[in-house]
C-alpha cells in the first residue's frame, strides 16, 4: 500500500479557479478517472478526475476554495504494487510474437510517452441558435479575427435585438476559418455565421516502466498493448462546454438550482431569476434552452395580455406577499382584457415621459342646445350624451394643431404625421376597459357621432368589438364624468401621444366681467407623451378645443 497526494492537473492556463463541488467523501473507493471535484471559471465547468485508484482518507480542499495547476486535492490510499512489473502484466492485443518484453530487472519509475492516435480536424459551420424568436437580429459587433484559436463558450459576435444584446458563443474549441457575416448583417436561427476547424481527438501522455537510470535501449512495442496497472495515466481536466449541459453539476449558490457557468452568464444578460426557471436537465439542471424557453414563454404571454409588464430596466420587482396572513382572502382570475390593459398600461407608463395639463370648458349652452334636441333624438332612437360634442371638437382640435396627430416611429429618428383623424373612447365594460376607434371623426356629424359612439359602447360591453375596431386611434377621451371626480391624469394610450381625461361638470360662479353668474365648467385633463409635444404645442391644442367645446357654433366653422 501506498499514500498518495492526489493533485490538480493543468487547467489549461486557469488560474485560482473556485471549487463549487466535491464529489467524494473520505472513505470512498475511487477509480482512475472518476471524478472527485468540479471546478468553475466564468466560461465553463471543469470536472477533475482521479489520477490513482484508491481509498479517499482526507480532503484538503472544500467547496468554495480557489485552487491551481498542482494543488493538493486530496490524500488517498492505493492498493497498487510498486514492484517492477512482471511479463504476465503486460498482455498483447496484437499478434504475440509482434511483443518484445521488458527486461524483467529493470526498475520501473514513470515517464510519458505519446500513445493516441494523430490528431485529426474537421471543418464545421456554425450556425445561429435560437434567438427567442426574434428575427433579422443586427450583428453589431464580431468578437475574434480569423486564424485565431477559440475555446468552447468563447464569443464569437455580438447580435443586438430591440431589447438587448447577446454573445453568440463558439459550441467547441477549435480555429475560427472565416466569418460568413459583417458587421451590420442580419441574422435569423439557423444561418450559418462562421466556419471553424476542429480536433476530433487530442494525444493523451501515458506512464510506461522505465528504470531510475537512463533506461536501456529497448524494442518498440505496439501502441495497443496494455499499460502497466501501477502506473495510471496522468488526465487533464476538461472544460465542460455550456453546449453540453447535461454533463455540468455547478450548484448556482445561495440559490438551490443547479446550472453551469454559461447558463448562469446567460441568465444575467436576459434578467431571469433561475429559481423560476425549470431545469429539464440531469438532476433537474437549469439549460441554456430551458432558460431561453422560460425567457420566449414570458414574451408571448406578456404580448398576449395573460402576464401584465411589473417592472421596468433596474426598477426592483413588488415583492411576493401572502396577504392571507392578515386575513380571509381568495384567489380570482384576471380577464383577458384586464391583463391586456395592465401590460400596455405599465408598458406606456415606463417609456412614456407624461406631462398632464388641466383647464375647464364651460358647456352651459352645450348642454342647453342637447336638451333641446332631446325630442328629435328619441324620434331618431339615438341618446344624445356630450361624448359625440367631445368626440367632434377633438377631432377639429386636431386637424387645426397637427402637431397632436403624431406617433413616434420605431426607429427612434422620425415622426409619424397622420393625415386622417380616428379618435378612440375607453369604454368601461364588465371585462375590464376597452377602447373603440370611430373612424374619420372630423368628417361626421353630431348625429352620425351619436350613433355610431352608443353603437361601439353595446358591443364593447357585450364583448363583441372586432380587433379591428379597437386599433388606427389619433387621440383618445377616457370619461368619468357619470361617476364623478374633479380630474384626473389619464396615461397616455401609446403609441398615440396625447388622452384627455373628462371628469364631472359642476356649477360654478363664474365672473363675466360685470357679476358673478352661474356656468356649468366641464373639468379635463390633457396627458401628452413630452418626446412629442411640447407645453407650447399642448397650449395650442387646449385652447382650441375648450374653444369648441365651450362654443359649439365653432364646430361647423
Amino acid at each position: 500500500m501506498s499514500n498518495i497526494i492526489v493533485k490538480v492537473p493543468d487547467l489549461g492556463g486557469s488560474e485560482n479557479v473556485e471549487i463549487i463541488e466535491i464529489s467524494v467523501a473520505v472513505g470512498d473507493s475511487v477509480d482512475v478517472e472518476q471524478d472527485l471535484i468540479v471546478l468553475e471559471t466564468d466560461k465553463a465547468t471543469m470536472e477533475v478526475p482521479s489520477s490513482h485508484a484508491g481509498v479517499v482518507t482526507e480532503l484538503l480542499v472544500k467547496v468554495g476554495d480557489t485552487v491551481s495547476e498542482g494543488s493538493d486535492i486530496l490524500a488517498l490510499t492505493s492498493e497498487a504494487s510498486d514492484a517492477p512489473v512482471s511479463e504476465a502484466a503486460v498482455e498483447p492485443v496484437a499478434e504475440p510474437e509482434a511483443v518484445v518484453e521488458a527486461p524483467a530487472a529493470a526498475p520501473a519509475t514513470p515517464t510519458t510517452t505519446p500513445a493516441a492516435a494523430p490528431t485529426a480536424s474537421e471543418t464545421i459551420e456554425l450556425t445561429v441558435p435560437d434567438l427567442g424568436g426574434a428575427t433579422d437580429v443586427d450583428i453589431i459587433e464580431l468578437s475574434v479575427e480569423p486564424g485565431a484559436s477559440v475555446e468552447a463558450e468563447d464569443s464569437l459576435l455580438v447580435l443586438e435585438t430591440d431589447k438587448a444584446s447577446m454573445d453568440v458563443p463558439a459550441p467547441q474549441a477549435g480555429t475560427l476559418v472565416e466569418f460568413k457575416v459583417a458587421v451590420g448583417d442580419k441574422v435569423n436561427e439557423g444561418d450559418v455565421y462562421a466556419v471553424l476547424t476542429t480536433s476530433n481527438s487530442e494525444t493523451t501522455p501515458v506512464a510506461a516502466p522505465a528504470s531510475e537510470s537512463a533506461p536501456e535501449p529497448v524494442a518498440e512495442k505496439p501502441a495497443s498493448a496494455s499499460q502497466p496497472a501501477s502506473a495510471p495515466a496522468p488526465v487533464k481536466a476538461e472544460p465542460v462546454a455550456a453546449a453540453q449541459d447535461a454533463e455540468s453539476k455547478a450548484v448556482v449558490e445561495g440559490k438551490g438550482v443547479y446550472a453551469g457557468p454559461s447558463s448562469r452568464r446567460l441568465a444575467r444578460q436576459l434578467g431571469v431569476d433561475l429559481t423560476k426557471v425549470k431545469g429539464s436537465g440531469a438532476r433537474n439542471r437549469i439549460t441554456k434552452d430551458d432558460i431561453r424557453a422560460y425567457v420566449k414563454d414570458l414574451i408571448q404571454k406578456a404580448e398576449s395580455g395573460q402576464v401584465a409588464v411589473t417592472s421596468g430596466s433596474g426598477i426592483p420587482a413588488v415583492p411576493e406577499i401572502d396577504f392571507s396572513q392578515f386575513g380571509e382572502i381568495d384567489m380570482q382570475p384576471m380577464s383577458k382584457i384586464k391583463k391586456l390593459t395592465a401590460a400596455n398600461m405599465s408598458r406606456a407608463w415606463l417609456n412614456v415621459p407624461h406631462v398632464t395639463q388641466f383647464d375647464e370648458a364651460d358647456i352651459s349652452d352645450l348642454d342647453a342646445f342637447r336638451k333641446d334636441m332631446k325630442a328629435e333624438a328619441e324620434r331618431r332612437g339615438v341618446k344624445l350624451t356630450p361624448m359625440p360634442f367631445l368626440i367632434k371638437a377633438a377631432a377639429m382640435a386636431l386637424r387645426a394643431e397637427p402637431s397632436f396627430n403624431v406617433s413616434l416611429h420605431a426607429d427612434g429618428e422620425h415622426m409619424v404625421q397622420k393625415h386622417y383623424v380616428h379618435i378612440g373612447m375607453a369604454v368601461d365594460t364588465p371585462n375590464g376597459l376597452v377602447v373603440p376607434v370611430i373612424r374619420d371623426a372630423d368628417k361626421k356629424g353630431i348625429w352620425e357621432l351619436a350613433e355610431e359612439s352608443n353603437e361601439l359602447a353595446a358591443k364593447a360591453r357585450a364583448g363583441k368589438l372586432k380587433p379591428v375596431e379597437m386599433q388606427g386611434g389619433c387621440f383618445t377621451i377616457s370619461s368619468l364624468g357619470a361617476i364623478g371626480g374633479t380630474g384626473f391624469t389619464p396615461i397616455v394610450n401609446t403609441p398615440e401621444v396625447a388622452i384627455m381625461g373628462v371628469s364631472k361638470a359642476q356649477i360654478k360662479p363664474i365672473w363675466n366681467g360685470k357679476e358673478f353668474e352661474p356656468r356649468n365648467m366641464l373639468p379635463l385633463a390633457v396627458s401628452y407623451d413630452h418626446r412629442a409635444i411640447n407645453g407650447a404645442d399642448c397650449g395650442r391644442f387646449f385652447t382650441t378645443l375648450v374653444a369648441m367645446i365651450s362654443d359649439i357654433r365653432r364646430l361647423v366653422l
